[in-house]
C-alpha cells in the first residue's frame, strides 16, 4: 500500500519534493525517474500532467509540456504508467494539473482512476479557493487530498486557506511563475508562521529553489522544499539519458534538506 503524505512527513520531518512533467521525454523514462527519485530520498513526487496552456508555469516546464504532447503522452498513458509504477513503489504521488484537463477528462473519471493507481494528492492551480467546490466532492468521494498553494499575496486569506489545508501546503516562494531564481526574497519565516497557528498541516516551500543551498535554508524554516524547473533542465539536457543525473541531483537536495532537521 502507497505511503500517505502525513506518513512520509512524520517520518521524515524535512521532505524534498521534486516535480516531474509526464512523458517528458516519454512515459517509460518518467517510469524511471519516479523509481530513481525515490532511492535518491524523495519523500513525495509531484508529476505535471501536459497541457497547452499552463498558465503558473514559466518557459522551462512550458517547454516540456510541448515535449510531452509532441511525443504524444495522453493522460490514460499516465494513469496505464502509473498503475507499473505502484508495483514496484510507495511513493506518494502528487499530480500538478489544471482545471481543463480534467474537465474535458470528466471530473469523477479522473479522480476514480487517480484512486486506482493510488495519486495521494492534487495541485490545480488556476481553481481559486473561492471555487473548490468544483473538485473537492470528487477528492472527498475519491481520497484524493486537494493540495492548497499559499502565496506571498495571500496576506490576509492565509490562515483561510491554511485552515481548511490537506496532505500539505504548497507556499509560493516568489511573484510569477515557475521558474529558477537566483534569490528568494520572500519572508517565508513569517508566512509559515501564520500558517502554524493554525493548522498542523506541513507546509514545503517551492518556485524558484534550485541549488542545495536555497532547498536547506528552505526547509529550515518549513517543512520542505519543492522543486520543478531545475530538474526539468535536466531532464532537457540529458533527453533519454536524464535518469543517472537527476538521480544525483536530487540526492544532493535530499541531503541538504535533511540536514535541517534539529
Amino acid at each position: 500500500m502507497t505511503k500517505s503524505i502525513k506518513e512520509v512527513f512524520a517520518e521524515k520531518k524535512k521532505v524534498f519534493i521534486p516535480f516531474i512533467t509526464a512523458g517528458d521525454p516519454n512515459l517509460d523514462i518518467t517510469e524511471q525517474l519516479i523509481y530513481a527519485m525515490e532511492k535518491a530520498g524523495a519523500g513525495i513526487i509531484e508529476i505535471g500532467i501536459p497541457f497547452s496552456d499552463p498558465i503558473a508555469e514559466g518557459l522551462v516546464i512550458q517547454a516540456a509540456d510541448a515535449r510531452a504532447l509532441q511525443a504524444g503522452t495522453k493522460i490514460d498513458g499516465i494513469f496505464a504508467m502509473l498503475k507499473k509504477v505502484r508495483k514496484n513503489s510507495q511513493v506518494p504521488i502528487v499530480f500538478l494539473t489544471y482545471i481543463n484537463p480534467i474537465y474535458r477528462y470528466g471530473r469523477d473519471k479522473f479522480f476514480k482512476h487517480c484512486q486506482e493507481t493510488q495519486v495521494n494528492g492534487v495541485i490545480v492551480p488556476d481553481v481559486p479557493f473561492e471555487e473548490k467546490a468544483i473538485i473537492a466532492d470528487y477528492c472527498t468521494k475519491y481520497g484524493v487530498e486537494p493540495i492548497s498553494l499559499i502565496a506571498p499575496t495571500s496576506e490576509q486569506r492565509i490562515k483561510m486557506l491554511a485552515k481548511e489545508a490537506k496532505g500539505y501546503i504548497y507556499i509560493v516562494s516568489s511573484l510569477g511563475v515557475t521558474g529558477v531564481r537566483k534569490n528568494i526574497s520572500t519572508n517565508i519565516s513569517a508566512i509559515v508562521q501564520q500558517i502554524k497557528e493554525v493548522t498542523d498541516v506541513p507546509a514545503a516551500v517551492g518556485f524558484g529553489i534550485a541549488t542545495p543551498e536555497q532547498a536547506g535554508s528552505m526547509a529550515k524554516i518549513s517543512d520542505g522544499a519543492i522543486v520543478g524547473s531545475a530538474i526539468v533542465k535536466i531532464v532537457a539536457q540529458f533527453g533519454e539519458n536524464c535518469i543517472q543525473p537527476v538521480a544525483e541531483y536530487t540526492k544532493k537536495m535530499c541531503e541538504a534538506v535533511t540536514k535541517t532537521i534539529k
